[in-house]
C-alpha cells in the first residue's frame, strides 16, 4: 500500500538550502520516489502557513521511513537545518475507498 509524505516548508535562506536541494534527490532516488505536487499555488486554509507544500509518493510506509532515516537524507536534513521552517508527516494511503 502506498505512503505519502506530507512536507511544509517556508525558507529563510535560499543559499543554504539549495544545499539540501541538491542532496535530498539522492535519498528520493534510491528509495523510487514520485513527486505528485513540490511547490506550486497554494492556499492555506486552517493552521499555521508555509510558502511550500510537498507530497511525494513511495511504495510502502517502510520505504518512506527508510527514505527519511537514510544517510543520503539525514545530510540533506543537516545541510537544511537553521536555513527553514519545516513540517513533515508520513501517512499511508487508504486501504478501501469502501469507508
Amino acid at each position: 500500500m502506498s505512503a505519502y509524505w506530507i512536507a511544509h516548508v517556508t525558507i529563510h535562506n535560499l543559499e543554504q538550502y539549495k544545499q539540501y536541494m541538491a542532496l535530498a534527490p539522492l535519498a528520493f532516488e534510491k528509495y523510487n520516489a514520485k513527486f505528485l505536487a513540490r511547490g506550486g499555488n497554494s492556499i492555506c486554509m486552517e493552521g499555521k502557513s508555509y510558502e511550500r507544500h510537498v507530497i511525494i509518493e513511495f511504495a510502502d510506509l517502510e520505504t518512506a521511513q527508510a527514505c527519511y532515516h537514510s544517510e543520503e537524507y539525514a545530510k540533506a536534513r543537516l545541510a537544511r537545518q537553521d536555513c527553514a521552517d519545516v513540517m513533515i508527516s508520513i501517512v499511508e494511503s487508504l486501504k478501501s475507498l469502501d469507508l
